[in-house]
């Protein structure tokens, strides 16, 4: 695996790393292991917490750094707030389940807490031309590249009307009075 981009994204994958290890609710499962001799390496690493709370599973930390939180096995649909009210971002989501109403309730919990959200699927590798691609909350708006919506982002739209038959009366019609007396007009 090729080195994450800069010192900046180095230090941020080492710190979660070494919270990770520090926190009494947490453990490295896989990788933890970090180098900037040569070049900022970062092993892909597995973190798993036991805490719904750790600022690892909310935070966006851009690199080969994943943090696992095992829920309850009786308590889905809780498991299900606790995602959707857990970060900021909503760009990408997954759920991986064989049963239907299991898939159904994740996709009504989490409807806005992801742009695009997979059902048995990696939730990464969006193809353009293919699918929209965008987010929700403070990751953005689905209006991407991949979508016709992404065409407003670059043009600036203008509403033409034109009337071929001048207005006569500053009034519309049905607006008129009723002179009839009989409450039609």
């Amino acid at each position: 695996m090729g080195a994450v981009i800069d010192s900046g994204s180095f230090a941020t994958q080492k710190e979660a790393i070494e919270e990770a290890r520090s926190h009494g609710d947490s453990e490295v499962l896989v990788g933890g292991d970090y180098d900037d001799s040569e070049g900022f390496f970062v092993r892909p690493t597995v973190i798993e917490t036991r805490d719904p709370g750790f600022r690892l599973l909310r935070d966006e930390l851009f690199g080969p750094v994943v943090t696992a939180y095992v829920y309850p096995e009786k308590e889905y649909e809780q498991t299900l707030d606790l995602v959707d009210s857990t970060a900021p971002y909503g760009l990408t989501g997954a759920v991986f389940a064989r049963d239907r109403a299991a898939i159904e309730l994740a996709d009504e919990k989490l409807q806005y807490a992801a742009g695009n959200f997979y059902v048995n699927d990696k939730p990464t590798g969006a193809v353009v031309g293919q699918q929209p691609f965008g987010g929700a909350r403070a990751s953005g708006t689905n209006d991407k590249a991949g979508s016709m919506w992404n065409l407003i982002r670059w043009v600036s739209p203008r509403t033409i009307k034109e009337t071929f038959v001048p207005p006569t009366d500053y009034r519309y019609p049905f607006l008129a009075p009723d002179h009839s007396g009989d409450g039609t007009r």
